[in-house]
C-alpha cells in the first residue's frame, strides 16, 4: 500500500477519510484494508473527533471491493482462511465505532465496498449510485454480506435476489430498501455528509454510545454465524480453483476493452 491510497483530513470535529485509489475504483487490499481499519480505531479513540465520514476519490466509485490482482493469487484454504479473518476484524472495527459514521457515496458501492457502506450509520449519495453484491459472479459465495450484514435490513428475499443475480441497485431503488438515506446532487454528497456527521456528532455522547453498543450486541450473533459459515464455504470455493478461474476471465475481458 503507498501513503496516498488513504488520505486523511479534519473539518473542525469530524474526520473525513477519502480512498484514494480511484484508477482501481477504490478497490483494496488486504494491506490499505488494514490500514484503514487502524485509521478508523485511531479516530474512534480520539476525544476531538465526534464522527467520522468515509468516501471514495473520483467520480465513479465509492469502493468496488476487493482488489482482484491481490485475491486472484489465493491458493486455496490457508489463504481464504486469513484473508476472511482479516475482513472480519476490519469489519469489528466499524461495528464497534462508538461515534457516528456517514458514507459519501460517489458512485459505485461493490462486494465488501458495499458491505462497508451498509456497516455505517447513514448513506449519502447522488442518483448515479449503484450498490450491489456481485460476489457470486466471480465465483465467490456470498455468505458474510447478505446473513451478517444486509439481510436484517432488507429481507430474506430481497436478500436472495441480489446475491443470487448479482445485481446493481440503481440509487432509487436503494433508497427505497432504505439502503440510501439521501439522495442530492453530486457536489453536495460530501458536504451535506460532513454537516449531517457533525449534527450526529452533537447528540448527547453517553445516551448515543449505549445506543451504537445495544445495536452492536443485538446483531453479534447472526454476524459472529455468517462468518463461521463463511469460513467453510471460502475454503471450498477456493480450494476449487473457480474463484480464480472466474477472475482470470475478469482480467481477460477488462484486458480485452481496453485493446479495443
Amino acid at each position: 500500500m503507498t501513503d496516498t491510497e488513504l488520505l486523511l483530513r479534519h473539518d473542525q470535529d469530524v474526520a473525513i477519510i477519502t480512498l484514494n485509489k480511484p484508477e482501481r475504483l477504490n478497490a483494496w487490499t488486504s494491506a490499505m484494508r488494514a490500514a484503514l481499519g487502524r485509521m478508523l480505531q485511531q479516530l474512534g479513540a480520539d476525544d476531538a473527533v465526534k464522527a467520522v465520514v468515509v468516501t471514495g476519490a473520483g467520480d465513479r466509485a465509492f469502493c468496488s471491493g476487493q482488489d482482484f490482482t491481490e485475491s486472484q493469487n489465493f491458493e486455496g484454504g490457508a489463504d481464504g482462511d486469513r484473508w476472511l479473518a482479516a475482513v472480519k476484524s476490519f469489519y469489528e472495527i466499524i461495528r464497534g465505532i462508538e461515534k457516528p459514521t456517514v458514507a459519501a457515496l460517489n458512485g459505485l458501492a461493490a462486494g465488501s465496498g458495499f458491505q462497508v457502506a451498509l456497516l455505517m450509520d447513514y448513506r449519502v449519495g447522488h442518483a448515479g449510485v449503484t450498490m450491489g453484491q456481485p460476489e457470486l459472479n466471480n465465483g465467490i459465495p456470498s455468505v458474510v454480506g447478505p446473513w451478517g450484514v444486509f439481510a436484517e435490513r432488507i429481507g430474506v428475499a430481497r436478500s436472495m435476489d441480489l446475491i443470487l443475480t448479482g445485481r446493481m441497485m440503481d440509487a432509487q431503488e436503494a433508497s427505497q430498501l432504505g439502503l440510501l438515506n439521501e439522495i442530492l446532487s453530486p457536489a453536495e454528497v460530501l458536504p451535506r455528509s460532513i454537516a449531517l456527521a457533525r449534527e450526529l456528532g452533537s447528540k448527547p455522547p453517553v445516551a448515543l454510545r449505549l445506543t451504537k453498543r445495544a445495536y452492536r450486541e443485538a446483531t453479534q450473533p447472526a454476524f459472529d454465524r455468517a462468518f463461521q459459515i463463511a469460513e467453510e464455504a471460502q475454503r471450498q470455493a477456493f480450494a476449487s480453483g473457480e474463484p480464480q478461474r472466474c477472475m482470470e476471465e475478469f482480467f481477460r475481458i477488462r484486458a480485452a476493452r481496453k485493446s479495443a
